[in-house]
Formats: structure tokens, C-alpha cells, sequence
């Protein structure tokens, strides 16, 4: 594990003079709230490492380091927005080989399955679920964090090869770009639509705005606890709580048995500005896309083409388009193709445009 500066000065520079370097990320999302990086794992030729962003070490280095590769990542989106929302980190470019896999039509895309298939080696599920925060990492733990960049480069290689034997490199190329685009975005949350947990759109008004209180409370009792939000209190235990006192009926009963008397008093208060809160939130309507009769027409021709296209190529058709665009699509094509890749607008297209 490298966890101090002078261990990270003795490998930064095979990692800048590196042909190529694969990443993988671990977080400990079911075990502290809010999630934080864990562990970073680099593979260059030769050398699986596991670096330590939760020592004291300065991790500037290395990301300018990593900023100035192509790196290979297997399903990169989670790694990358966990990257950028730790550190401020977006890449210069990545070869994903989830992605690519799927460009080649595999249905069974996961780094397992993949390094089996294009590999011949069987990998261990492995503590997925385990405490990545905890020091020291069991034998177990790293070895499993290892396999996670140690088959990419063969791997990414193997698929690129396909990828430009089917024409479909550019492709591959132009869904990355926008991965990383789309990642180095930050997520803002809706204050209005954050706290609506599943179920709560059965709820009135004066139950959503109890609802809205008892997310508040539990929000800040899961940083307080450091604990994953529905460790303290499940959705559906929200949404039952919030329609009973919503209703004036009692609702304690509905409480877990293990929850203590401050947390009882938390709720109880929660209840209580929910109930008196003047500013009741509504409903939330969704906006319709109600079609006319010739939108329903270019919809049906859209979405024929584009499986005809999926089945030709043996790939995912929703890969080239998912029904929600397609109905924009149908609905003004000039105005929202624009938001199509290259090589999904000439997909799309009819062969005589």
C-alpha cells in the first residue's frame, strides 16, 4: 500500500514514464455517509498498485500524472464522478471496455465475465461489500482491488482490435468523450425533488410536507452517525410515518423498535415543523410530450430503424437510442439531433439523407 510521500516519490516515476496506466476506484458508500475515496488502484506494466487517499500523502502528483494518459477504466462512470467530486479530477481521455464490450454487442459486460471470455481467467466476486476504509486491508481485499486494473490493459486491447475490425473505434472514441464530458459535470440536486423518496408521490400535501421535514432530520443524522441515510430510517418507513401524521393518525408504532429515545424525540419534532409548516409542497406533475398524429408516425419510423440497425450490428439498440429520445427526435428532429453522437445520428438517418 503506498500511504506516505516518500513511498509515492519512489513509483511516480514509472507512473509518468508509463505507456498506459488502467484505474480503478473503491468507496465505502454502505458504510459511512457521505461516501469518501478509499483506495486507488493504478496498473502499469509490470506493477499493480494500491495507493492510500485517506493517508496524509499529497495526491496532486499522481492526478496530474494520470491527466496527462489515456487511462483504462471498466465502467467508468461511478470511478470518474468519484475522482472529480474527490479531488476536482477529470481526464484528459479513457478507453472504457465496459463500453467498448457493449459496442460489440457482448450482453454479459461485466469485468468478470469479459476477463474470462477475452481472457481465460476466472476472477473472485470478492469483498464487494466490504469496508474499504478500513486499515489494514485484509490479503483478501487487496489482492481482489489488484484484479480490478490488473486485466484491463490486455483486456482494452483485445476489444480495441474488434472495435477497429468492425469500424466501430471512432464510436468507442466518441462515447468516451462524452463520458468524461458528462462527468465532469457536477450533479446539483433538486431541493424540491431530493427528499421525494419512493412511494411518496401517493402522499397529499400535508403528508409530503412531514416527509420532507423527516428527510431533513434524517439527512443530518446519517452525518452525524456516519452512516448510509437508509441504515437510520427506510423509505418505506418515511413515507408510512408521513402519512399517518400527515392523516393525524399515530404513527409511532411504525418506528423501528431499536430506535432510541433522542432519535424518537428527532422524528417527533420533524413531525411537528412538518405539520405547521405553512409552504406545503404539491405534487409534482410531469410534463407531458402528448403526440399529434404525424409525431406518432416518425416515432414508429424511428424506432423501426433503429432496431433494425441494433439487430444488423448485434448490438443493444438503446445503445444508439433510448425511447425518450426518440420521441424528441420524432418530435422535431432538426432541433434534437444535435444531441445525438455522430455515430448514432448516421444510424438514425435514413440511407437517402
Amino acid at each position: 500500500m503506498i500511504d506516505t510521500d516518500h513511498k509515492l516519490k519512489t513509483v511516480l516515476p514509472r507512473l509518468q514514464s508509463a505507456g498506459w496506466i488502467a484505474v480503478d476506484t473503491e468507496a465505502d458508500s454502505l458504510h459511512a455517509y457521505p461516501e469518501k475515496l478509499c483506495l486507488l488502484q493504478l496498473s502499469i506494466e509490470g506493477e499493480d498498485l494500491l495507493l492510500d487517499p485517506l493517508a496524509t500523502m499529497s495526491m496532486k502528483p499522481v492526478l496530474e500524472t494520470l491527466a496527462q494518459h489515456e487511462l483504462i477504466l471498466h465502467g467508468a462512470d461511478y470511478d470518474l464522478r468519484l475522482l472529480r467530486k474527490s479531488f476536482g479530477f477529470v481526464p484528459t481521455s479513457i478507453f472504457d471496455t465496459m463500453l467498448a464490450s457493449r459496442l460489440l454487442g457482448c450482453r454479459e459486460f461485466g469485468l468478470l465475465n469479459l476477463v474470462d471470455k477475452y481472457l481465460g481467467a476466472k476472477l473472485e466476486k470478492g469483498p464487494q461489500k466490504a469496508n474499504w476504509a478500513r486499515r489494514p486491508l485484509t490479503e483478501r481485499m487487496e489482492a481482489y482491488a489488484r484484479n480490478d486494473t490488473k486485466y484491463l490493459r490486455p483486456l482494452a486491447e483485445l476489444l480495441r482490435t474488434e472495435l477497429q475490425a468492425k469500424g466501430r473505434l471512432k464510436w468507442h472514441q466518441e462515447t468516451c468523450a462524452q463520458l468524461v464530458a458528462q462527468c465532469a459535470i457536477a450533479r446539483l440536486a433538486d431541493p424540491e425533488t431530493v427528499w421525494r423518496v419512493k412511494g411518496s408521490h401517493r402522499l397529499r400535501p400535508p403528508s409530503l410536507a412531514v416527509l420532507r421535514e423527516i428527510w431533513r432530520w434524517r439527512e443530518e443524522e446519517a452525518v452525524s452517525a456516519n452512516k448510509p441515510p437508509y441504515f437510520i430510517l427506510s423509505p418505506d418507513v418515511m413515507v408510512a410515518v408521513a402519512a399517518a401524521a400527515g392523516e393525524a393518525q399515530p404513527f409511532e408504532h411504525l418506528l423501528p423498535r431499536s430506535f432510541s429515545p433522542r432519535r424518537q424525540q428527532g422524528i417527533q419534532r420533524a413531525v411537528d415543523a412538518g405539520l405547521t409548516n405553512e409552504k406545503l409542497p404539491g405534487f409534482i406533475r410531469v410534463k407531458g410530450t402528448r403526440q399529434n398524429e404525424a409525431e406518432k408516425k416518425r416515432l414508429r419510423v424511428l424506432e423501426q430503424r433503429r432496431d433494425e440497425r441494433g439487430m444488423e450490428l448485434e448490438i443493444d439498440p438503446t445503445l444508439i437510442a433510448n425511447r425518450a429520445t426518440l420521441i424528441l427526435l420524432a418530435k422535431d428532429w432538426s432541433t434534437y439531433q444535435a444531441e445525438l453522437m455522430n455515430w448514432q445520428r448516421t444510424l438514425l438517418q435514413a440511407d437517402n439523407e
